[in-house]
């Protein structure tokens, strides 16, 4: 993958999700959980909200999580993995 997307990095983690997507509502609980706890900033992006080349890319991995604008994870959320990449 080439230059970090500019959605990615609208807060230290972003979800990016489609509606309807039962895998996508449990790695937003994920986030939701630790974002609260470590005070950090989240951000849900829809698929059909990014470029084409970004949906070419991740549609058949979402959810895909980034942290500070990289991609962390996708299809699901592991909290203690995300704890330690956030850092905080």
């Amino acid at each position: 993958m080439g230059e970090t997307p500019g959605w990615a990095r609208r807060a230290r983690v972003v979800v990016l999700g489609k509606p309807e997507c039962h895998l996508c509502e449990e790695a937003w609980s994920v986030v939701e959980r630790v974002t609260d706890d470590l005070g950090v900033t989240r951000a849900e992006v829809r698929l059909e909200e990014v470029g084409e080349a970004d949906r070419e890319e991740y549609w058949d991995k979402i959810p895909v999580t980034f942290v500070d604008g990289r991609r962390h994870d996708f299809w699901r959320v592991a909290e203690d993995r995300l704890r330690s990449a956030i850092g905080v």
